[in-house]
């Protein structure tokens, strides 16, 4: 059986959107270089925001 390790050991990342600090998650195994946010939640909310801002830059002229 593999050594397990402490949770303050594991690899952090910090969310995009709401700043917080993500720890690594086994689910996380084979895409943890290209997780960016920490939720759900917090990848609507980025991809609301940037369509937002996509809007206002297109409607000004």
């Amino acid at each position: 059986m593999a050594k397990m390790r402490r949770k303050a050991d594991l690899p952090q990342k910090t969310c995009l959107n709401c700043g917080r600090p993500m720890v690594w998650r086994k689910a996380w195994a084979k895409t943890w270089d290209e997780v960016l946010y920490c939720s759900d939640r917090c990848r609507a909310e980025a991809k609301r925001r940037r369509a937002g801002d996509l809007r206002e830059t297109t409607s000004n002229p």
